[in-house]
């Protein structure tokens, strides 16, 4: 082989290379541009939610999961997969640890999951710091309503009763259980909670029953019970909602500093009380497909339309200032988590 051959050979050899790199560098950015372009064609999407179908967690999944579609690239199937169990923890441990982080799993939970992971309950094996989060679909307070045939329309009157005032919950670890009980043990109400029903709308069918004189939860969940003159709401939390502004706040209730701080530190995570997320170590730019979407569902007017008629209220509250809220709260010392932990409990 001549110099000259021998030149044109390794020229020859270069532009091969330069072509492999230049297929190899196509083919590195080629999965952001193909999850972009139609990742979910075909696919389905699934939404788990930590409760059985008719409360308010399902109700804002199902809303969610019906105008999803619209947002993501190849316009993927939605279905919701129910996965109930102490109060959400099931359905968070399996988002965390069970489903793969391909973009196609998301879950929505008890926003109070991080009080149980900050006082290290049993069972909890994931970790919020490290879900892959899309954001929540809206911020609300908790509030105590009662029945409106029942004579109590002031926090006066609550002091006032001699009969315990018969409260329905979910369990421990919700706001339907929480909530009162912290009021009972620091505002001094006289409450009786009976826990064990399977989801807050079978709270509210004991209340039409009259088993029960009333229930704490979610103020949107309880909306159009409240409209339809079944119940009268008497106390939130702290979070602001403008129609529920100047009822009591439970803080300003508590007899002790103790028990402000508590309840405080209870309420914190109700600025996401509808939480969504998927499994972590999402791609990045499988991650920003997810969140796009979520947020351009959360602002579809159709979406809002709906919402509207169910008396859902959409406040979306982005991934980042989700987990900031987050951490937030786990950044509680220790002995404020023993505290915590001495009032809150999670189970069925």
């Amino acid at each position: 082989m001549t110099k000259k051959q021998s030149a044109a050979r390794v020229w020859r050899a270069l532009a091969w290379l330069a072509a492999v790199a230049s297929v190899s560098a196509f083919q590195l950015s080629r999965p952001e541009t193909a999850f972009a372009a139609g990742y979910y064609e075909g696919k389905t999407l699934t939404v788990v939610v930590g409760y059985k179908p008719g409360g308010g967690y399902d109700r804002y999944a199902r809303l969610i999961g019906k105008y999803l579609p619209r947002h993501l690239p190849g316009n993927p199937t939605v279905i919701i997969q129910n996965m109930p169990g102490a109060n959400s923890i099931i359905a968070a441990n399996h988002v965390f640890s069970v489903a793969k982080p391909d973009g196609l799993t998301i879950g929505t939970f008890n926003n109070g999951l991080v009080i149980a992971q900050l006082t290290r309950v049993e069972g909890v094996k994931y970790d919020l710091t490290k879900l892959s989060w899309l954001g929540s679909a809206a911020s609300d307070a908790a509030i105590l309503a009662l029945r409106s045939d029942l004579p109590f329309k002031t926090v006066a009157d609550l002091r006032k009763a001699k009969e315990p005032i018969v409260i329905g919950a979910t369990g421990p670890g919700s706001s339907t259980y929480d909530f009162p009980a912290l009021l009972k043990e620091f505002a001094g109400l006289n409450l009786k909670l009976v826990s064990g029903y399977s989801s807050s709308a079978d709270v509210m069918l004991a209340i039409e029953r009259k088993e029960v004189d009333g229930r704490a939860g979610s103020y949107a969940s309880i909306l159009p019970y409240i409209t339809n003159g079944l119940v009268r709401p008497l106390i939130r939390t702290r979070v602001r909602v403008p129609e529920i502004e100047k009822l009591p706040v439970d803080e300003d209730l508590a007899t002790t500093p103790k028990g402000k701080a508590l309840m405080a530190v209870r309420s914190a995570p109700e600025a996401i009380y509808r939480p969504f997320a998927a499994p972590p170590g999402v791609p990045a730019d499988a991650l920003k497909t997810l969140r796009d979407g979520f947020a351009a569902a959360l602002r579809d007017k159709d979406l809002l339309a709906e919402a509207a008629k169910g008396k859902l209220p959409i406040d979306y509250v982005s991934a980042e200032e989700a987990l900031k809220i987050v951490r937030e709260v786990l950044s509680q010392p220790p002995d404020v988590a023993r505290e915590i932990g001495k009032y809150i409990k999670f189970g069925d």
